[in-house]
């Protein structure tokens, strides 16, 4: 055993050399702690991928702080006496340093920050726990600005963080370009002209080859594959990427945000968000260089602006009201959804193009675009009435960048409506029409998005109209759907009953997915 003054747990997604724990530490008496928990990679069956990176991205981390000087007690998942826990690796690390305190940064998720807070009363030890410095909004500052609200809107919150920040303002306390929100100037559907340059991949290196051993040895039933694997994993590696988007694609990132092309997986997007969650890039300073890149005329507002809005707008956002809502959100369902997620969203074989091809990049890559997740695998478990658990528990396993804090309350809330309206001001319900207009996936369909109902029809057209008739009663009244209504109603019975005929006989031919895909046992890996 050795002794240290203090004893300064990181965790996976914590990574960032200026940690509020690290700051202000003395490296000469302090042991800093990094656990590869086993409750952590198994709670859900997390994608290769997502555990590859976050291993490797942790092991990174540790060699640095070393290189830095700091002592660094590393536990490896394959360690003989892992405890499997984190608060299991915590009491072995008491014993072998014998601390006089504890100091970690608040978990970004419920239920490890439940632990977290009973260890003041397991440990004899004293133990802080601070606040990360890495958001902008403090979880209290959210509660004063929810207090009295009838209904929450993210778009008054964000303009709250442009004044707190200062970024895209003007000397005089106006938004830059006059507008707030440039989201109408970003819904251009694929143009054949398109060609978004490659985004910058990374091999793998010796740690990182280690990891997927590791992964492939201990994890090889979950989803996805490592042969493409080369998410960045340090921070070198995430600036080197930052540095490609603001230089090559953030001209054109807004225009296309929404837009979506079959086979082509990163368009004109960051893909940062890997980066920004496990905390190699800083959020700040990202939209601080989006801002710069307009003010040097290398992008439009409406690019720099949809940037930063996903960031200091929506990213705040969501955070704030996860922790306003939980623990009660996890167990929503509004819209009483409680048909079992299809095994198509395992295996990608169904012959409906866009899911499939959605699927297909979520398999290869750990990651499909905001709008895929939306409006094409989102949208149809809404319209189908989807189990929010299940949809919950496979946005958490399958995508690389997703923590609950994050997944949570963009499935439950954003795409399934299940807290009844509490985070969208209404279902993000569409026909097959959406996703023709924002994507060339219609073109060389097994389904016509042109015939609504019958055989051969896009199964999105009767899923829609089956979902607006199931739920009238809650969605009639809503002043942003409800208008929707006097377009059923003028339909003949004959119509309305083929369209609901329809919709019956493809969600009866849904196969369930086998049990203990996302959740189970892990034992037998």
């Amino acid at each position: 055993m050795t002794s240290c003054r203090t004893l300064i747990p990181v965790l996976g997604d914590q990574l960032t050399r200026t940690l509020p724990s690290l700051m202000g530490a003395s490296k000469d008496d302090s042991v800093v702690l990094m656990m590869e928990v086993w409750d952590e990679a198994t709670y859900v069956r997390h994608h290769k991928q997502k555990i590859t990176l976050i291993f490797s991205a942790m092991r990174h981390f540790a060699a640095e702080l070393r290189d830095a000087g700091w002592q660094v007690d590393y536990v490896k998942l394959d360690d003989a006496d892992n405890a499997g826990s984190f608060t299991g690796e915590v009491a072995r690390a008491i014993e072998r340093h014998d601390p006089q305190a504890i100091r970690i940064v608040e978990a970004s998720e419920w239920r490890v920050q439940q632990q977290l807070e009973e260890w003041p009363d397991k440990f004899a030890c004293d133990v802080e726990i601070l606040p990360d410095s890495r958001f902008l909004c403090t979880h209290q500052e959210f509660r004063d600005w929810a207090e009295g609200r009838k209904h929450l809107t993210m778009e008054h919150f964000y303009r709250e963080m442009r004044k707190k920040t200062g970024i895209l303002m003007r000397d005089d306390g106006k938004p830059e370009g006059g507008d707030w929100n440039y989201d109408k100037d970003n819904r251009e559907a694929p143009d054949k002209q398109m060609d978004p340059p490659p985004v910058p991949k990374f091999e793998p290196d010796d740690i990182t080859r280690e990891v997927m051993e590791l992964v492939e040895d201990r994890f090889g039933s979950h989803f996805g594959n490592l042969d493409s694997f080369e998410w960045p994993v340090t921070a070198d590696e995430a600036e080197k990427a930052a540095d490609a988007f603001f230089a090559e694609r953030i001209e054109k990132f807004g225009p296309y945000q929404d837009a979506m092309v079959h086979g082509s997986d990163d368009l004109y997007h960051s893909m940062l968000s890997t980066s920004i969650n496990c905390g190699l890039l800083d959020p700040l300073k990202l939209c601080e260089r989006a801002e710069k890149a307009y003010e040097e005329g290398r992008a439009p507002i409406n690019s720099a602006e949809g940037f930063i809005r996903q960031i200091i707008g929506w990213r705040e956002y969501i955070r704030g009201f996860y922790w306003l809502h939980m623990p009660g959100l996890a167990d929503d369902n509004e819209m009483d959804a409680n048909r079992p997620l299809p095994e198509f969203f395992w295996t990608g074989e169904t012959d409906m193009r866009c899911l499939s091809d959605c699927i297909r990049s979520t398999h290869s890559n750990a990651h499909a675009h905001h709008i895929q997740r939306l409006m094409v695998l989102g949208n149809f478990c809404l319209l189908a009435g989807i189990n929010p658990k299940d949809v919950q528990d496979w946005y958490l396993a399958v995508y690389a960048d997703a923590y609950e804090w994050v997944e949570l309350p963009n499935v439950s809330g954003m795409i399934l409506y299940a807290d009844g309206g509490n985070l969208a001001t209404k279902p993000y319900a569409a026909s097959g029409n959406y996703i023709n207009k924002m994507s060339d996936y219609c073109k060389g369909c097994s389904y016509s998005v042109s015939k609504k109902t019958g055989e051969g029809a896009c199964p999105f057209n009767p899923l829609y109209w089956h979902f607006m008739d199931r739920h009238r009663d809650r969605l009639s009244s809503n002043h942003r759907i409800g208008r929707i209504y006097s377009n059923w109603d003028r339909m003949g019975d004959d119509k309305k009953q083929d369209y609901l005929d329809s919709a019956e006989a493809f969600l009866d031919s849904l196969e369930p997915a086998k049990s203990g895909w996302a959740r189970n046992d892990e034992s037998a890996d």
